[in-house]
């Protein structure tokens, strides 16, 4: 008996917790927010990217920097693309979904995830919302523009967010049935300033034969989006979670950043020993 109550309060409490992420309170203290940002940009002194960082469903901080980032370029159709989404819930598009009306796709290999995420979405933000699409399916170059056009979202998108802990640079570099306006992507800071890249692998699952064997450096990252026509502008705390924005887009007010100063936080920097023991390894050029 004694369980059985502590699990539903359990269970209760969590809910109320996620509940309050998005209540009307809320939704009301962001759009405040939003249009905020929106004034400021309009007299031509918004805040720096950097300083707007807040975390409401993102892992870290990327919910308050996509929500300056959309309220100086307009949120458009509201469309997305999550790939290594998980559950959707602990994401970076969560936060757009349940409180800015946001619809579009999550692509995630986890069965239990993505099950879980669907369970999710179809009581919030309520059982009336229109809801989120996800597929279940490892994503690889050879699969990516099928799995999503066949669900429906072709051409220009709102924003694209990739985080598959492996060969997020190659699904990117493949990726062309859709268009982002925007693009958030995990790097590998272990690997510093160097340009390069691990050669993709199809059949790759971290943590691979080293945990630290995989993905992509910030720089060779930097170099894709330039040749995709994207400026780096940001990037969470800790650097590794990279943002793009399309060049024709907010140039005056969000501007380039360099590589060098977004991974500046004593992590990144520490992390780098990490790569020491597969320096040597076999890698591309970015």
């Amino acid at each position: 008996m004694i369980n059985s109550v502590k699990n539903f309060l359990k269970k209760y409490l969590l809910i109320f917790r996620v509940w309050d992420k998005f209540s009307p309170a809320a939704q009301a203290a962001q759009r405040q927010l939003f249009l905020y940002y929106q004034e400021r940009a309009a007299a031509g002194n918004p805040p720096a990217l950097k300083d707007t960082g807040l975390k409401v469903f993102s892992q870290h901080e990327e919910d308050g920097l996509l929500l300056f980032i959309f309220s100086v370029i307009g949120m458009g159709q509201k469309r997305f693309v999550e790939i290594g989404s998980n559950d959707g819930v602990n994401s970076n598009c969560a936060n757009l979904i349940l409180n800015f009306g946001w619809y579009g796709l999550f692509i995630d290999g986890d069965k239990t995830s993505v099950a879980r995420g669907r369970r999710f979405y179809q009581r919030y933000p309520d059982p009336w919302a229109y809801h989120p699409q996800f597929i279940c399916h490892k994503v690889t170059r050879e699969n990516v523009n099928q799995l999503i056009g066949e669900a429906g979202l072709l051409g220009e998108i709102d924003l694209l967010s990739i985080d598959l802990d492996g060969y997020d640079y190659w699904i990117w570099d493949a990726l062309s049935v859709v268009s982002p306006r925007v693009v958030i992507i995990e790097t590998h800071v272990e690997f510093g300033l160097n340009n390069i890249v691990v050669p993709y692998d199809p059949d790759y699952t971290f943590p691979g034969k080293h945990p630290v064997y995989h993905g992509a450096s910030p720089v060779a990252m930097a170099n894709l989006a330039r040749r995709k026509g994207y400026r780096l502008v940001g990037a969470n705390d800790y650097g590794h979670n990279l943002i793009f924005i399309k060049e024709s887009l907010g140039a005056a007010l969000i501007p380039e950043v360099s590589v060098e100063s977004l991974l500046t936080h004593p992590s990144a920097v520490e992390s780098r020993k990490d790569f020491e023991p597969i320096k040597d390894w076999e890698y591309l050029k970015g």
